[in-house]
């Protein structure tokens, strides 16, 4: 017996947690949305037309959070969920990716809206400096909080089953399609979009944020900050350029990482910490790396 096993059963979120975290993420999301869709009067008349900034709007967006929340609570109480969102705080990563984060996604869009031909065609779309700030604030609130779920809670346990590239591509089809009914519903920012590069993209970045991820040892903090970057309001509007060189990113990223990602050693494997903040395979199994 290891030693710390105790603990580590006892805050151990198990794999089979994934399907009620797809059902409650899927079911609250989806279920409010098709509600729009198939009673669009009954339920406009009762709550107002959906938009991106309507309270229910944000009920759907925050689905994978609350999912993961109560994963967490529900198998390792409140001194889990505790732990589990202590994995905000985490912050250290190396130069290079945060020269990406900071530097690198916003020439992204730069240079997807030069190819575009409006990166100095299209205007400032913020007339004050309140309604920047506020235009941000909501971004920030919106949804980076879709990573406590994701890869707060689906990614690390896909990667008890899979290497980091294929649990990221299965969590990017997934994370792609949860965004669907969004599309079908006019007023919310997806419907103007079209489904498919915007799937295509999620794949992308789903990739570029699963090596983010192992690097910065589970860090939610800092997927919660690169999908920020990728939403944030002030970029130029660069659609579907934007994808494409995101795609790129995405191969460059999975070849200047491409022995981590084709094998579980080192990938973040625990949703719940130990007390040491460990949250590799290996401290679930008790093997050396």
């Amino acid at each position: 017996m290891i030693k710390g096993s105790s603990e580590t059963d006892r805050l151990q979120i198990p794999i089979l947690s994934f399907v009620p975290f797809l059902l409650i993420a899927f079911g609250l999301a989806w279920g409010i949305l098709a509600l729009f869709i198939f009673l669009p009067d009954k339920m406009t008349g009762i709550f107002g037309e959906l938009t991106g900034q309507h309270p229910l709007f944000f009920l759907a967006v925050y689905a994978p959070a609350i999912a993961a929340f109560i994963v967490a609570i529900y198998n390792a109480g409140t001194e889990g969920l505790r732990r589990y969102l202590g994995r905000l705080l985490l912050w250290r990563c190396s130069l290079p990716w945060y020269s990406f984060l900071i530097i690198g996604i916003p020439l992204i869009f730069i240079g997807g809206s030069a190819l575009k031909g409006n990166l100095f065609t299209e205007p400032f779309p913020f007339s004050s400096f309140q309604s920047l700030i506020l235009a941000l604030v909501l971004t920030a609130i919106k949804g980076p909080v879709e990573e406590f779920g994701w890869r707060g809670v689906a990614l690390p346990l896909l990667q008890r089953k899979f290497a980091p590239i294929w649990a990221g591509l299965i969590l990017g089809v997934i994370w792609g399609f949860w965004h669907l009914p969004a599309f079908l519903l006019s007023g919310t920012p997806q419907s103007a979009w079209s489904f498919t590069p915007f799937f295509v993209g999620s794949i992308a970045l789903s990739v570029i944020v699963t090596a983010l991820f192992n690097k910065s040892h589970g860090s939610i903090l800092l997927p919660a900050l690169f999908h920020f970057q990728c939403n944030n309001p002030i970029w130029p509007n660069a659609q579907p350029y934007d994808i494409y060189l995101f795609v790129v990113v995405a191969a460059l990223v999975f070849w200047f990482n491409r022995k981590a990602m084709f094998t579980r050693e080192g990938a973040v494997t625990r949703v719940i910490p130990l007390a040491g903040g460990s949250v590799s395979l290996e401290a679930i199994t008790g093997k050396a790396s």
